[in-house]
């Protein structure tokens, strides 16, 4: 983990925000994203549509059927006001299938409070 201007309470700040992003994507809280996304938040789907919130938030609504996932390699940089955290998945379906991905994810201080601004996301099936 590499802090340009960032406290240590700042990092477990985002790295608690990190753990409740990855959390409503395998459990498809919507309630939670409507809170931790800004209104202008913009996400990069796997296979490269671009998303706006209340379309994240239509295909969050569909459950994910994750029997595993996990995050390792989590990177956490602050930049000010921005934040970037990168992290590498490996998740496994019901149908026995595996994969593995990569996440960027960009988050602005907005009137003191962390708001998730943009998602890219890669995954590939093993």
């Amino acid at each position: 983990m590499t802090t340009n201007t960032a406290t240590a309470s700042e990092v477990e700040v985002l790295r608690d925000l990190n753990s409740q992003y990855i959390h409503s994507v395998v459990h498809s809280d919507v309630a939670r994203f409507t809170e931790i996304l800004a209104d202008d938040f913009l996400c990069t789907n796997p296979d490269g549509s671009v998303i706006d919130k209340p379309q994240f938030l239509t295909q969050t609504a569909v459950p994910v059927s994750f029997t595993d996932f996990d995050v390792d390699d989590l990177r956490i940089r602050v930049l000010g006001e921005v934040a970037i955290i990168h992290g590498r998945t490996r998740f496994a379906l019901k149908d026995g299938r595996r994969g593995r991905g990569q996440y960027t994810d960009v988050w602005e201080k907005r009137q003191d409070r962390w708001l998730a601004v943009s998602a890219h996301v890669t995954r590939v099936m093993e």
